[in-house]
């Protein structure tokens, strides 16, 4: 065969070839792109997918236990690596920044279960529902639930703040002003004023939260959230749901 009759024939074969090449490495990318996104899809711990429901069982159940004294064993050294690559906790906890109170202790749970937020007073500012958006939309938590404590320093020191009209020093006035509507709430009804305004708060936090658009409120509507409001009881570490 001459060189010329030869030559098409030759880069013929030669783009059939790069052609084939191409097409296999596209496969192999989009494979690979595929693998890659279950990877990154994939929760690193499995048993946290869970409705909203199931996930307050498992509060109560860990709860139960720590009010028991049977908690169980967490191992961080087998726990971090999984972690180290992301996170899905099955409940986000508002709760107040006692010293007191511990809520990953107070449900007997592992690294990445809970998405806690802590604030004296446990109330819902831009800052926390920010914070809560994020574990709903991002993290897919099911459950967030509001917990307050009994003989709450911050809810008893706003109630003293209203009765003897006085101005705490610093920053402390903003927490007063965050837990005034619960105090006045309470005022007047049958009761302990410290322990009713604790729950009115806890109540109210959580109609705030439920009410907060656009993210958590359609969220519930969806029913993909379930917002609840609790109260610790330090006596006893019994968590009581109160809304």
């Amino acid at each position: 065969m001459c060189q010329m009759c030869e030559q098409p024939q030759q880069e013929n074969s030669r783009r059939g070839f790069l052609s084939l090449l191409g097409a296999a490495a596209t496969a192999g990318y989009a494979l690979a792109g595929n693998a890659l996104a279950a990877e990154v899809k994939a929760p690193p711990k499995p048993q946290n997918v869970v409705t909203p429901d199931a996930a307050l069982a498992l509060l109560a159940a860990g709860n139960k236990r720590y009010v028991e004294g049977v908690m169980r064993r967490h191992d961080f050294r087998n726990e971090r690596e999984p972690l180290a690559k992301g996170q899905n906790p099955y409940a986000a906890i508002l709760s107040c920044a006692d010293s007191r109170i511990a809520p990953e202790l107070a449900f007997d749970s592992a690294r990445g279960d809970l998405f806690v937020c802590r604030v004296a007073g446990n109330f819902a500012n831009d800052d926390i529902v920010a914070s809560l958006e994020y574990a709903v939309a991002v993290l897919k938590t099911p459950l967030i639930m509001v917990l307050g404590h009994s003989a709450c320093g911050a809810v008893s020191s706003t109630i003293e703040s209203l009765r003897d009209n006085t101005t705490l020093p610093g920053h402390l006035p903003s927490l007063v002003a965050n837990l005034t509507p619960a105090v006045k709430a309470s005022q007047g009804k049958p009761g302990d004023l410290l322990d009713n305004a604790i729950r009115q708060n806890v109540s109210d936090t959580v109609q705030k939260l439920k009410g907060a658009a656009p993210i958590l409120n359609a969220s519930v509507t969806a029913a993909k959230l379930k917002i609840v409001g609790a109260v610790y009881r330090l006596a006893d570490g019994r968590v009581d749901i109160v809304a």
